[in-house]
């Protein structure tokens, strides 16, 4: 894969680092509930960090992107932009005490749900071209689609529900689609960083 306006060498790292924020948010979580509450606020940090940096990588990724669908690539871009700033926003409501961590949680949810649909149709947009691996493209829409869950949070930021005791079933479900944000997107985008950086 080559980009007009960016090396891929730095295309890589961007990627990687987009996933070791990730990492580091799922590690900050895991430390606020085993050593210590203040854990928390990084973790929220890293939250948005991870919105801005797949910006940052769809922006890289654009003109390729562009080459093979340029009307969806721009849908998709935007998607990301939204995205992101929904991440930013989930982050502020958190930080600063605006809300609980339900309702913030759904701002974010929703934000990497956007940015999933930018993944998936990326992915999409490159299945025929093989400018990356199938079984790489694949799994980018594999888990764009799994982070796309998070869309379900939407009725919770219009319901104002800011309390697990209050969730309706479907809610629940939304949840799914940190999976897709912690645990399967980390994982692409690294291994989107390696193959850019061994080409």
């Amino acid at each position: 894969m080559t980009t007009s306006d960016f090396p891929t060498q730095t295309t890589g790292w961007i990627a990687i680092a987009t996933g070791v924020s990730a990492i580091l948010a799922i590690i900050f979580l895991t430390l606020m509930y085993t050593v210590n509450q203040s854990f928390g606020r990084v973790n929220d940090v890293f939250n948005s960090v991870i919105g801005v940096s797949s910006v940052v990588l769809a922006w890289m990724l654009y003109a390729e992107h562009h080459a093979k669908s340029p009307l969806m690539s721009q849908i998709a871009l935007a998607f990301a932009v939204i995205g992101a700033i929904f991440t930013i926003i989930g982050s502020i409501l958190i930080i600063f005490g605006f809300t609980d961590f339900v309702l913030a949680g759904w701002y974010s949810s929703i934000g990497y749900a956007l940015i999933g649909l930018w993944l998936a149709a990326f992915c999409y947009s490159l299945l025929r071209s093989g400018a990356l691996p199938h079984n790489l493209v694949i799994f980018g829409i594999v888990v764009g689609a799994f982070m796309a869950i998070g869309l379900l949070g939407i009725p919770g930021i219009f319901a104002g529900i800011d309390s697990i005791e209050s969730m309706p079933w479907y809610l629940y479900v939304a949840f799914f689609g940190w999976l897709g944000t912690y645990i399967l997107y980390p994982i692409w985008t690294i291994l989107l960083g390696r193959n850019l950086l061994l080409k």
